[in-house]
């Protein structure tokens, strides 16, 4: 049994739930022109895992993990962070939830170009007024590689050093789940797959829960997880994934060729 550092057992805390939806509807519009995004979706996201979510364009992918973050409003159903329920919560909690509890990684890297690595990584807590615990935070620092990089500015950071530093910043507040949009989309293979493979390490090693948004099969084998969207209905589900696995599926639900294995980040085998 994995022990994190705060003593917890990955094996117990992965019996758990970090994230829940149930029956999760999302419409958009009305009459002739409504659009049913997420069609009666339920689906858990475990502690301590690595979940991908795919489909082909228009799915629904992305407006499952908006909804989930609570980015988006819900049209039905529930949406559950831990056991907070979002329906319902008004904007200001919704900001607090979203602080306290969730990390976001995303395909831009939204970085401040006038603070300092160290100073982008802990500028959501400096907002939020807490002090950041300098032990877990050095020990985020060391496990995305970012020792001899914390004085620099964006402008003098690599595109992959630069999601790096966002990925260090989504873990450093220790929220209970991160979702990544797309996170290595504006990378190059080299760079996608450090990124992936800090991602991957962060659950390993820190005992993160990580649901990440992505087309790519290669990406998508980084995972523990990968749950399948097509038309706003999960469709399959699989554990253990291979970039191989996951293009043949990835072929059926959309009829089109994705990005086949080596042509994107190097793809993890096991």
């Amino acid at each position: 049994m994995t022990t994190t550092h705060s003593g917890v057992a990955t094996a117990t805390r992965a019996t758990a739930a970090a994230a829940r939806a149930t029956d999760l509807t999302k419409v958009y519009g009305q009459g002739e022109t409504q659009v049913v995004a997420l069609d009666a979706v339920s689906v858990e996201f475990r502690q301590a895992q690595f979940t991908a979510i795919m489909g082909p364009s228009g799915s629904g992918k992305s407006t499952l993990m908006h909804c989930m973050a609570g980015l988006d409003s819900i049209s039905g159903g529930s949406a559950r962070i831990g056991e907070t329920e979002l329906t319902g919560l008004k904007d200001k909690e919704l900001t607090q939830l979203r602080r306290d509890k969730i990390g976001f990684v995303f395909q831009a890297f939204n970085l401040l170009p006038t603070l300092t690595a160290l100073e982008n990584i802990t500028l959501p807590m400096d907002i939020a007024g807490r002090k950041p615990d300098r032990a877990w935070l050095d020990r985020v620092v060391q496990t995305v590689g970012l020792a001899d990089r914390l004085k620099h500015r964006p402008s003098q950071l690599s595109g992959g050093q630069q999601q790096r530093v966002a990925v260090a910043r989504a873990l450093a507040s220790r929220p209970e789940i991160i979702f990544a949009d797309e996170p290595t989309g504006n990378l190059d293979s080299r760079s996608g797959a450090e990124v992936l493979g800090f991602l991957h390490d962060s659950v390993r090693e820190l005992g993160q829960t990580v649901v990440m948004v992505t087309h790519d099969p290669v990406a998508a084998s980084y995972a523990d997880r990968v749950v399948f969207l097509a038309d706003g209905r999960i469709v399959d589900d699989i554990a253990g994934p291979t970039a191989d696995m996951v293009l043949e599926r990835m072929r059926r639900l959309s009829g089109n060729t994705p990005q086949a294995p080596g042509h994107g980040p190097q793809g993890r085998t096991n």
